[in-house]
């Protein structure tokens, strides 16, 4: 049986708890995601995809639960002592850059996360010559671009650079919060090619949130699907590998007793 790398134990959270604005965003949700997992995530508005991975990374507190990492409880870390151990990437492009540097240095502070600064910040010509061959694996010609400013790039070239930066030291967990959401249907593919690829190469444990019902049946060995902040379906190996549209809609159904109503999924 595969090893348990991130494991959820009836973890609960609650805005606003006690006023008209309460909203259980979370509600005893448990969960084993295996080492070299390929989860996607996918819900309608509301069903609590985010607020699980913000729950995981320590944006906020549960208000019941544990979180164990790789056999480490993390329920009380806060997100700084966290974020070694997690690769993120956002909806926003322009989020998980910094604009104002350089493609090259925007890679060193990602290489360098976690490690004992000197004085000098300077870029070794050996560390350039990675950086160089690391950005040639995206095929967007960036490697030829290293000094250019990041806020120059499109929101494709951004994001496939977010996915890199997150990879560059192998994080326990990728999580990945609708990171292809603002991206044209093109660029999108092409960033979650890039995706597929990066995931493969070093077999991440990765947790990947869409609102794109294809994406989530197309990617990954394992589907969960939430619903008013629990986990209704969780489909694994080859019944994933013969899911349809229609055949998560109709287990939706099934599971929830009501129809699926995110226009946003649907479309896409």
């Amino acid at each position: 049986m595969a090893e348990i790398m991130l494991e959820l134990r009836s973890v609960s959270k609650t805005f606003n708890p006690g006023t008209v604005n309460e909203k259980k965003a979370i509600d005893r949700v448990s969960l084993n995601v295996r080492r070299g997992d390929f989860i996607t995530i996918i819900g309608g508005n509301g069903a609590g995809k985010s607020t699980l991975i913000n729950a995981i990374t320590g944006v906020f507190q549960i208000d019941e639960g544990e979180i164990i990492l790789d056999g480490a409880d993390i329920t009380g870390l806060p997100e700084h002592k966290r974020a070694k151990h997690f690769g993120r990437v956002f909806q926003d492009p322009m989020l998980g850059t910094a604009p104002n540097m350089a493609i090259e240095e925007n890679l060193a502070l990602a290489y360098r996360r976690g490690k004992r600064h000197s004085l000098r910040w300077g870029i070794t010509s050996r560390e350039r010559a990675f950086y160089r061959e690391q950005l040639r694996q995206l095929e967007l010609g960036l490697e030829e671009r290293m000094t250019q400013k990041v806020g120059l790039l499109s929101g494709g070239q951004r994001q496939a650079l977010t996915l890199l930066m997150a990879t560059l030291i192998r994080p326990d967990v990728l999580l990945l919060d609708e990171h292809t959401a603002a991206l044209d249907p093109k660029t999108a593919e092409k960033v979650l090619k890039i995706t597929e690829e990066l995931v493969r190469k070093d077999n991440l444990t990765t947790l990947m949130v869409t609102h794109n019902m294809k994406n989530a049946i197309e990617y990954g060995n394992r589907l969960i699907m939430m619903n008013d902040g629990r986990i209704i379906l969780d489909i694994d190996g080859e019944e994933k590998k013969k899911l349809t549209v229609e055949m998560l809609l109709e287990k939706f159904s099934r599971v929830s007793g009501s129809e699926f109503t995110s226009d946003r999924a649907l479309l896409s």
